[in-house]
């Protein structure tokens, strides 16, 4: 914005308004809104309306920004449009990432929604917390949290909807400190009751900050290069041969540090198993999901868009950064006697195999990522909502000693558990399946034969942590004072559910999302 207005003040006419399209940005526009509004509710309603009246709101808000974002799908020009003078792109990959994080969304609205009550009366702490008084129990409900959670999560998700749809580096920068800032306080808002949830908050910040600041550094190179932080305009200074390149590779190494971090990936993963573990579920869910497709989609934008024409000299570097990231989340996964911590590491594997599928540089390689960032979401949304079900006298049963003989208690969730770690090792008939064929088909016909190979052993490696957990859950037997399974609320089964009837349905039937991903590509 700075730029333009700058460009327009050096010529003859007077300043200009930027150029919107409304119908474009209405999805985001209507979760702003919302989040707005649900900040007064915070302000006016009575203690004892705050969480039901936050609850609608904010189903109400997703339902409204997914019938927008369905209307303007159905009308949109065939490439998508750019608006604000170009510094947000609504084009195929933008609507289709808006679509994937409003899904999600869902899901782990559903889960900070859960009020269960067990047979006794008494309130499920769903994150792990120990009960307080009643009436902590009656605000805080099921997850321990207080109704603030809602309004911050509206908050990061319109900041993750801009961050994948901007084209203009500044523009980018603004949305990542609207959709981490939210996190931030999400991760401490059961410090009451559990220290450990504080300690996550404080790492998550202290590390967000200096990712943060490594993006801006190197925002502030590539203007020194370019002249501009449009994408577009850094693509064409690359052109030139009058240019320093120590500029531009400084600003990209820096810039790209940023975004890895927010996508979890190795080795700048570090935050990463404390802040699942010490975080409240329904928020490790939100966050495992949501921050993961946004940061890949500006991942994908930013390489697409901005340093395409010098993919050769940043590839090997990207290759080296994918590999460790495989290989520290399929190995330390192994380690792991926690099981948020061994989902934590699942998700570094993970990013190492998204991050194959995103320098592919191809419309295969962006179809592909775009839909196992689909897959893998609403895998990890119901993969948190069962955790939250297991439970002992001090909350949550997350060591894995508890999990033994969980078939023998409760098979349904047992079963419901093993489909969704097969979906997250790749097997047949599940989304992670297809989620992995598509991203290594594409790592293939780019010429990165020696990628996938390094990509199939660690997925082989992962999955023995994975059946490791189905082995204690059906061959073990369980301990006599051993935890419980609590019967899951209505928001919780309806979150389960969704999550795994995508997963499954992903697996087989996966042309319609494969279809969509593939519709289109980026506008600047």
């Amino acid at each position: 914005m700075l730029d333009v207005l700058l460009a327009q003040q050096q010529g003859d006419g007077p300043l200009e308004a930027p150029s919107i399209d409304y119908a474009a940005i209405l999805p985001v526009l209507i979760v702003l809104g919302a989040a707005c509004i649900s900040v007064l509710f915070e302000t006016f309603l009575p203690r004892h309306q705050r969480w039901s009246g936050q609850v609608v709101l904010s189903l109400l808000t997703l339902a409204a920004a997914g019938v927008a974002l369905g209307a303007y799908v159905s009308d949109a020009p065939d490439r998508g449009v750019a608006t604000f003078n170009g510094m947000v792109s609504v084009d195929g990959p933008a609507l289709f990432l808006w679509g994937t994080l409003l899904a999600l969304a869902l899901g782990a609205v559903l889960l900070i929604a859960d009020r269960s009550v067990e047979p006794g009366g008494a309130f499920v702490a769903q994150a792990g917390i120990r009960p307080g008084t009643v009436q902590d129990r009656a605000q805080a409900g099921s997850t321990g949290m207080q109704t603030e959670v809602f309004p911050l999560t509206l908050f990061a998700l319109a900041g993750m909807m801009t961050f994948c749809a901007a084209n203009n580096l500044l523009t980018m920068f603004i949305a990542l400190e609207v959709l981490s800032l939210p996190l931030y306080l999400m991760c401490g808002l059961a410090r009451r009751r559990r220290l450990i949830s504080q300690e996550a908050a404080v790492k998550y910040f202290l590390l967000g900050a200096f990712a943060s600041a490594f993006f801006l550094y190197g925002l502030a190179l590539l203007y020194g290069y370019a002249g501009s932080v449009q994408l577009a305009d850094i693509a064409n200074a690359t052109a030139g041969t009058d240019r320093s390149d120590t500029l531009l590779f400084a600003g990209f190494g820096l810039l790209v540090v940023g975004l890895l971090f927010k996508g979890s990936v190795g080795p700048f993963h570090t935050w990463t198993p404390d802040v699942y573990q010490g975080a409240p579920t329904p928020v490790t869910a939100f966050m495992a999901a949501c921050t993961k497709v946004a940061a890949f989609g500006g991942i994908l934008r930013v390489l697409t868009v901005g340093f395409e024409s010098t993919s050769w000299e940043w590839r090997g570097v990207l290759w080296g950064v994918a590999i460790v990231s495989m290989l520290i989340g399929a190995i330390l996964g192994l380690t792991q006697t926690d099981v948020k911590r061994m989902v934590a590491y699942s998700s570094i594997a993970h990013a190492g195999f998204l991050l194959v599928g995103s320098i592919a540089l191809t419309e295969e390689g962006l179809s592909g990522t775009m839909f196992y960032l689909l897959a893998y979401g609403f895998t990890t949304i119901a993969t948190f909502g069962v955790i939250s079900l297991v439970r002992d006298a001090g909350g949550e049963a997350t060591h894995l000693s508890a999990w033994a003989g969980l078939a023998k208690r409760s098979p349904l969730l047992a079963w419901t558990f093993t489909f969704l770690l097969l979906a997250l090792a790749g097997i047949p008939l599940t989304s992670g399946f297809v989620g992995k064929f598509v991203v290594f088909e594409a790592a293939l016909s780019d010429g990165m034969a020696p990628l996938v190979v390094i990509a199939l052993v660690a997925s082989a490696i992962a999955a023995f942590f994975y059946l490791r957990v189905v082995v204690l859950m059906f061959f073990s037997e369980p301990a006599p004072d051993g935890p419980t399974v609590s019967v899951p609320g209505a928001f919780t089964t309806a979150a389960i559910t969704l999550g795994v009837v995508v997963t499954l349905l992903l697996g087989v039937v996966p042309s319609f999302a494969l279809d969509w991903a593939g519709s289109g590509g980026f506008v600047f």
